[in-house]
C-alpha cells in the first residue's frame, strides 16, 4: 500500500504510537483540493490563521480577520483572499513574508459551530489580492475548540503599530499564555510545505517553563499527526496564542522538540503522555483584528482538566 497521502515523519509518530492503522482510515480524508460542501463553509470565515516562512527560513503564525467573504475558492484549486478586506496589524510578521512562490498553511476556523478547514498550497500572486494553489485540505474535528460568538462592535479606527517584540518573555507576554486557551501552530516540511493547526485547551494548557521555552500537552486526536509529523523532520516551529478578552495576539517563531512516554501525573496531555516543547527564537505582540468582539460561549467539555498550582 502507497504511504501517500503521508510523508516519513507522519508515519514514523503514526508508529511510534501505535496508530498507524487509524490514521490510514482517517487519511481519506485528505484530498488536493477542497471538497465543494466545504466551499460555502470557507467562503463565510472571518477569521483565520496563516503561516508563511521569511527569506530567513522562520516561520510565523498569525491571525488575520475580515468580513464573509474575505476568503473564497471557486473551485477548490485555488484560494482568494482580498486583502483590502482583510485586517491584519502593521506589526503582523506573516503579511510582509506573503510573496508569489512561498508556502502557505492557513485554518478557516468557524469558533462558534467548533468546525475548521486545513489549507496548504503555494501562494501564486503575492501583490495585491493572494491566490493561493491547493496542495491539501482536509477538514478537522471540533475537539478543543472553544466555542465563541462574533458580535459586530462599532470602530471605525485604524491598528495603530503599538506592537512589541523580544525573544524573552516579559511579565505582560508570560501572563498572556497563562490565561490563553486558544493557540494557532505552523510547522513545516521540505517537500509538503507549510501546515497550519489549531490548539486549545484550558487557561494555562500552554506552560511557561522560563522565559524562552514553552511546553505544550499533545491530546489525544485524529491520528494523523501532520504537526508532530512535521516536526519529526524539521523542528522548526511557530505559535500564534490569542487574548481575546484584550484584544492582543502573541505571536512566536522558534523550535521544537518532542517528548513521548512523558512523566504526566496529572493527565495535562489527556493520556497519551506527549508534549512538544517550543524554544523561542524571537516574539511579536500587536492587535487583534478590531470590528469584532468574541464572546466566550463554552469551553470544550473535552478539554483535561490543569494540575494544581
Amino acid at each position: 500500500m502507497t504511504n501517500h497521502p503521508f510523508h516519513d515523519g507522519e508515519i514514523a509518530v503514526q508508529e511510534r504510537t501505535g496508530e498507524r492503522d487509524a490514521a490510514r482510515r482517517h487519511g481519506a480524508g485528505i484530498g488536493s483540493r477542497i471538497v465543494p460542501g466545504a466551499l460555502p463553509f470557507l467562503a463565510r470565515q472571518r477569521l483565520i490563521a496563516v503561516s508563511i516562512a521569511g527569506d530567513d527560513g522562520h516561520l510565523w503564525t498569525s491571525v488575520w480577520g475580515g468580513a464573509p467573504g474575505f476568503v473564497h475558492s471557486e473551485d477548490g484549486q485555488r484560494v482568494e483572499i482580498a486583502t483590502t478586506m482583510a485586517a491584519t496589524s502593521p506589526d503582523d510578521p506573516v503579511r510582509p513574508r506573503a510573496a508569489a512562490g512561498r508556502d502557505i498553511g492557513m485554518l478557516a476556523i468557524e469558533l462558534e459551530s467548533r468546525r475548521r478547514l486545513r489549507i496548504n498550497g503555494t501562494i501564486e500572486a503575492g501583490s495585491g489580492d493572494l491566490v493561493v494553489l491547493v496542495r491539501e485540505s482536509v477538514g478537522n474535528c471540533p475537539k478543543y475548540i472553544q466555542q465563541r460568538q462574533p458580535h459586530d462592535v462599532s470602530s471605525t479606527a485604524s491598528f495603530v503599530p503599538r506592537g512589541e517584540q523580544g525573544d524573552i518573555l516579559n511579565g505582560d507576554t508570560r501572563q498572556l499564555i497563562e490565561r490563553a486557551d486558544t493557540a494557532f501552530v505552523g510547522s513545516l516540511n521540505p517537500e509538503r510545505g507549510v501546515d497550519t493547526s489549531h490548539r486549545g485547551g484550558s487557561p494555562g494548557f500552554i506552560e511557561v517553563v522560563d522565559g524562552s521555552t514553552l511546553r505544550v500537552p499533545d491530546y489525544p486526536g485524529n491520528s494523523l499527526f501532520m504537526t508532530l509529523g512535521n516536526f519529526a523532520i524539521d523542528p522548526r516551529a511557530s505559535l500564534a496564542v490569542i487574548d481575546f478578552e484584550r484584544g492582543r495576539l502573541l505571536a512566536l517563531s522558534g523550535s521544537t522538540q518532542l517528548e513521548f512516554d512523558a512523566d504526566d501525573p496529572h493527565r495535562r496531555t489527556g493520556g497519551t503522555q506527549r508534549f512538544w516543547t517550543f524554544a523561542i527564537r524571537e516574539w511579536v505582540q500587536f492587535d487583534l483584528p478590531r470590528g469584532v468582539r468574541w464572546e466566550l460561549l463554552e469551553r470544550s467539555p473535552l478539554n483535561p482538566p490543569q494540575p494544581p498550582k
